[in-house]
């Protein structure tokens, strides 16, 4: 079982930056692909940033803006949020995948980007 804890989400004013964290642990010691979705509300579910293998890509609405990075030491995934918007304000949602493809998602965190 795996288990994932998010971490970093909140309130920021337009313009600023948020970074989010994304912890696994349990019984699987490592991970393909790993990365980011999110959900506004009255929205579908979106991938933002995804990253395997020292690769990496980005939804075109945050490119430039977000930067996704892991650390496979701690089977920790992150993502620096900069310049935020309000389109931003979603519930952030951190996903992981094992080498066995199976899939885990975390709790989700709020992030809200609001004047």
């Amino acid at each position: 079982q795996v288990q994932l804890a998010e971490s970093g989400g909140g309130l920021v004013r337009p313009g600023g930056s948020l970074r989010l964290s994304c912890a696994a642990s349990g019984s699987i010691f490592s991970f393909g692909d790993m990365g980011w979705y999110r959900q506004a509300p009255g929205k579908q579910r979106e991938l933002v940033a995804a990253i395997t293998s020292g690769i990496s890509g980005y939804a075109e609405s945050v490119l430039g803006r977000f930067t996704i990075s892991r650390d496979n030491a701690t089977n920790t995934v992150y993502l620096q949020m900069n310049n935020l918007k309000p389109a931003d304000t979603a519930v952030y949602y951190c996903n992981v995948v094992s080498l066995h493809g199976n899939s885990y998602w975390g709790q989700g965190t709020q992030v809200t980007v609001s004047s």
